[in-house]
């Protein structure tokens, strides 16, 4: 069964837009087989770790704690990046219904960095309740991200690396011989 004459156009397009800046980023550090799995993974660990430990002081360590949460989330920004290229490295090599709710989940996943951006805005600007109210939200949709992206990993077997004995990895970077 053929690709819809709609998701040809869509591939195409997303060839043309982010082909050059995936390509570079296949053959870098963020696409590695070194580890057995994709970087991704273990990526995500250190932003959303970030980002929900910053909500925890949000909630429950009071005014002395604004700072802190502040740093937390800014920190949890900057890691986003290297995250998402690995993702994004990621997701260039796969297809069909993987690519579909990769680019699902990399769609939620923009959104809790902007909301999250936002937090950090806000907070920088002493408007602590708005950056606390921004932050939660990016914890929410997060997690429904991170559902998507869960099951990708661990269900679909994307963030496998199962090299061939010359050191290569099958293309899309999931299980050797996975559609």
């Amino acid at each position: 069964m053929g690709a819809s004459p709609l998701s040809e156009k869509v591939a195409r397009a997303q060839e043309i837009v982010y082909g050059p800046l995936i390509d570079r980023v296949r053959r870098s550090p963020f696409h590695t087989d070194v580890l057995g799995h994709s970087i991704h993974p273990p990526l995500t660990d250190v932003t959303l770790g970030c980002w929900l430990s910053a909500s925890v002081l949000d909630l429950g360590g009071g005014v002395q704690s604004r700072s802190s949460a502040t740093l937390l989330v800014g920190t949890g920004v900057v890691a986003a990046v290297p995250t998402a290229l690995s993702g994004a490295a990621d997701w260039a090599g796969m297809e069909g219904a993987e690519r579909r709710i990769a680019a699902v989940h990399g769609l939620g996943v923009d959104i809790a960095i902007f909301l999250f951006l936002g937090s950090l805005i806000a907070r920088s600007r002493g408007r602590f309740a708005l950056g606390t109210r921004l932050g939660l939200a990016g914890n929410a949709v997060m997690a429904g991200s991170g559902f998507l992206g869960g099951h990708l990993a661990l269900n679909r077997g994307t963030a496998r690396r199962t090299g061939s004995p010359d050191g290569s990895t099958p293309e899309g970077g999931g299980p050797a011989g996975a559609p």
